[in-house]
């Protein structure tokens, strides 16, 4: 392929950032769920820089340098993801 890539620049991941045992962030997850964007769902706890990064603001979703935090609706959702 010689560097070429099927994906385009603008197609930017969302990723829900949350951890284990937290109930927001079950909360956040079943919003999401109920959009159809694909997304990553990963654990802060897995990486030093993202738990101090989002450690007391997890549920967050991003996308790109946008960022939601919680406490977010279903409306805010479909807002932040262009809906």
């Amino acid at each position: 392929m010689f560097g070429y890539s099927h994906m385009p620049s603008s197609a930017l991941p969302y990723i829900l950032y949350h951890t284990d045992g937290c109930h927001l962030c079950d909360i956040a997850l079943a919003l999401v769920e109920q959009t159809d964007i694909d997304f990553q769902h990963i654990d802060i706890c897995d990486d030093a820089s993202l738990a101090e990064r989002y450690g007391t603001s997890i549920p967050v979703l991003t996308h790109g340098k946008r960022e939601l935090f919680w406490p977010f609706d279903g409306e805010q959702l479909q807002e932040f993801i262009g809906v």
